[in-house]
């Protein structure tokens, strides 16, 4: 009987080893994936998100297949109610609402995405150079961030958004032409969005570079530039895809906020922001022209949120079961 009993109790230690050899065994990237996928919101929100990113890439071809224009007015239908040829009515100009709501997303989520994206990586160069220089780059690099971070966000856009950018030498050629006010929404976004995942990206190489591996790669005579974005960069990268999602989020609400009070995207271009601001007015006769554009905001920054919340648990090393 002991030596049964030890017996059991020897298979059944041997059981979390077998399962701890089997975890280590498989791709990180499977081990991140299953992760993600516990996060229930966060699936439902990558998903929300493709259909919305989907159907923005998509407003051309669903103009030219219902024939609806989205700037196209109709003086005689103002404020027309939903029916067959306008699902979600008319606006105070006779243009329907739906397709204006479309090419809205567009403009949002491109201008969110490519801040973001483009602010990441300015992050990633300021926070490795910083950190992996150290001494008086990291000084100067630094307090700029700091510097930056230190300004009120919201006041210093406004002031941005309502100064003349076409003077600045330069600048002029860039926020030229009818997407000039696209232009200067990405180029204000750019400038005041990167100095967070700088110094996320900075507190993960300060961990990071004086590794075995990062050490053996200079053993072998690997080049600063080569050790950088071949050995600590891609170990330092999860807090800035998770601060990515987040800074879209962020950008959709900063572009809405600008185009309410009219310093943003400009008509006729539609955005979602300046599609509010053309409701105000008309909260009481039509409230739908405010709710609806206001609806797509706020499901697209949730679900953002969200998508931040899964890729957080997913990407955290202590999360992974080992």
């Amino acid at each position: 009987m002991a030596t049964t009993s030890t017996g059991s109790l020897g298979a059944q230690n041997q059981t979390p080893d077998i399962e701890r050899r089997a975890v280590a065994r498989r791709p990180m990237w499977r081990l991140y994936l299953e992760q993600f996928l516990e996060h229930r919101m966060a699936v439902a929100s990558l998903a929300i998100i493709v259909m919305f990113v989907s159907i923005a890439l998509a407003a051309d071809l669903i103009s030219a297949l219902i024939g609806i224009e989205p700037h196209a007015q109709d003086i005689l239908n103002r404020l027309g109610p939903w029916t067959a040829a306008n699902p979600l009515g008319t606006d105070e100009a006779g243009r329907d609402v739906m397709m204006r709501l479309i090419y809205g997303s567009r403009v949002s989520l491109g201008v969110a995405f490519i801040s973001a994206i483009s602010s990441a990586i300015i992050g990633l160069i300021m926070g490795s150079l910083s950190a992996y220089y150290g001494g008086v780059i990291d000084t100067i690099l630094m307090r700029v961030t700091d510097s930056l971070l230190a300004l009120p966000t919201l006041p210093i856009l406004i002031i941005l958004a309502a100064v003349d950018l076409s003077k600045i030498p330069g600048l002029h050629l860039l926020l030229a032409g009818e997407d000039s006010s696209i232009m200067k929404m990405l180029v204000i976004f750019i400038a005041f969005s990167w100095m967070v995942q700088a110094r996320l990206v900075r507190g993960a190489i300060l961990s990071i570079k004086e590794r075995d591996f990062v050490l053996a790669a200079r053993t072998t005579g690997m080049s600063n530039f080569a050790i950088i974005a071949r050995e600590i960069i891609p170990n330092a990268i999860s807090p800035v895809i998770v601060a990515v999602t987040l800074n879209v989020g962020q950008a959709i609400l900063l572009e809405a906020a600008l185009s309410f009070l009219g310093l943003g995207i400009q008509p006729p271009t539609a955005s979602w922001g300046n599609m509010l601001t053309n409701a105000r007015e008309l909260i009481y006769t039509a409230p739908m022209l405010a709710i609806l554009p206001g609806l797509m905001i706020l499901i697209i920054v949730m679900a953002f949120n969200f998508l931040g919340d899964g890729l957080q648990d997913a990407l955290d090393p202590k999360a992974i079961r080992r």
